[in-house]
């Protein structure tokens, strides 16, 4: 019997007027019956979430901090199961997923933490004429709700970064997960259902982009919009959002430099589990190589060789590391991608074709920039491996993109590393590793189309709450 899942709203689980068929990409058999919300059914959370403001804005910081703690224990009892859920609907690999569930976990406590430490500061007023006998203070306030709309390939960990911050700071939260990963975001209801959060403080609503989306983009009564996704969609939030607050993360095509005289032997490894975890769906994988030429022959021969022996295969054998991408559509878009480079003169040292929805993990060698495969976001287990003459050269064509989220350099010169600090122009530069590095507590954002605003719990609270002076006047 198929599981058919329900809309969560205001604490209860409600039949949906219609449903559509969740597969699995890798094996296509069919996962679950998935509710498409109407734009009444996204109306009724949203006002679900609304009426439990007042509640959430005066709940004190300790049962905040209390809830998300406890869902922090239910997903540590549950662990096993929430990694088998990520890697049926997302074809993550089950070693994978059982690491974003334990950052998943990490999210959480961090989040639980920071509930308990969001405070202002006193303004020395005196400083200035006229500010004699006043005393000034400020405070952060909860922005009301937020509407949180999430993407395929951290379903777990990605909601958890709008989730968490958005409870720690007191607001309620509709959420729309993609529409491939459905599951993640239902478990995640059942678990704060059973931790205590109040109804209406979490809504789950799935659907299509057009109709949920929409609806939590223009609503009044929505104040915050959180979103991860693709430069277009975000740039049309933007427009629509009006003068609500609004964080996007728009992905990237992220670059890392190999200096010469680095020893390339100690970086295989690691630059390719940058470019080929989670199939290359990452929205800072590695998807851009920068190599000296007094070292670029040696690394390709090395980074091969390690490319060659990654296992391919279902994503809940525990020895698999590359399993399908999300959708056919996004097999065939990559491998015309493949097919230009090739037709332009770039070299595919090894994969670049696919095993059904399986892309091979591919390296390309000589792609001019102009490329897709180069200067797009490629999402999947491409990776692309140029010559430079120096770390300047490499630095200009790292610019060279209409993208900025992180880049990375490994280099034995503290003077390069603190001069490619200054000149990478990304949210985030990554020194001796790659581009893909990321902990939960970090502040992570970019720059040009790859976003505005930063998350990371701490910075997700500031932008997800406003700040109110208070003067008072002694005289």
């Amino acid at each position: 019997m198929v599981l058919k899942k329900k809309l969560f709203i205001n604490g209860e689980w409600i039949e949906a007027s219609s449903y559509t068929t969740l597969t699995s990409p890798y094996s296509e058999e069919v996962l679950a019956e998935i509710p498409s919300a109407t734009e009444k059914e996204v109306n009724d959370a949203i006002e679900a979430a609304y009426n439990a403001r007042e509640i959430m804005a005066k709940m004190p910081a300790h049962k905040r901090a209390a809830i998300l703690e406890k869902l922090v224990s239910l997903f540590e009892e549950r662990a096993d199961e929430a990694a088998k859920i990520i890697a049926l609907e997302a074809a993550k690999p089950i070693t994978t997923a059982k690491q974003e569930v334990s950052r998943t976990i990490a999210t959480y406590k961090f989040a639980a933490e920071e509930a308990k430490r969001i405070h202002g500061e006193t303004i020395p007023l005196d400083a200035a004429p006229g500010g004699e006998n006043r005393i000034a203070y400020t405070v952060r306030e909860p922005l009301g709700v937020v509407g949180a709309i999430t993407p395929f390939n951290f379903p777990m960990n990605l909601v958890a970064h709008k989730v968490g911050p958005a409870i720690a700071a007191g607001n309620p939260i509709v959420l729309k997960p993609a529409s491939q990963t459905p599951l993640s975001s239902y478990f995640l209801a059942e678990l704060l259902e059973e931790a205590g959060l109040p109804a209406g403080a979490l809504n789950v609503v799935t659907g299509s982009g057009r109709v949920v989306g929409d609806k939590l983009v223009t609503d009044d009564r929505v104040k915050v919009i959180t979103f991860t996704g693709s430069p277009a969609v975000g740039i049309g939030i933007r427009n629509k959002a009006g003068l609500k607050r609004v964080t996007l993360e728009l992905g990237s095509n992220a670059a890392l430099i190999i200096d010469n005289g680095v020893d390339v032997d100690k970086v295989i490894n690691r630059t390719v589990v940058g470019a080929f975890s989670n199939q290359g769906q990452v929205c800072i994988s590695l998807q851009r190589i920068y190599v000296h030429e007094n070292v670029y022959d040696v690394f390709v021969e090395k980074f091969v060789a390690a490319t060659k022996n990654l296992k391919v295969g279902d994503p809940l054998d525990p020895q698999t590391d590359v399993s399908a991408l999300i959708s056919k559509g996004d097999v065939g878009r990559t491998l015309e991608w493949i097919e230009e480079a090739k037709q332009n003169g770039a070299e595919i040292a090894t994969g670049g074709i696919a095993e059904g929805n399986v892309l091979l993990p591919t390296v390309v060698l000589h792609a001019d920039k102009s490329l897709k495969v180069s200067c797009q976001e490629v999402f999947a287990p491409i990776v692309n491996i140029n010559k430079v003459s120096s770390v300047a050269e490499a630095i200009e064509l790292v610019n060279d993109s209409r993208y900025g989220l992180q880049a990375g350099i490994y280099t034995d010169n503290v003077h390069t590393a603190l001069d490619a600090a200054e000149k990478l122009h990304v949210g985030g530069v990554m020194i001796n590793d790659i581009p893909t590095f990321r902990v939960d507590n970090m502040p992570y954002g970019g720059v040009k189309e790859s976003g505005v605003g930063r998350e990371g719990i701490k910075y997700a609270v500031e932008e997800m709450t406003e700040m109110k002076l208070v003067v008072f006047n002694r005289n």
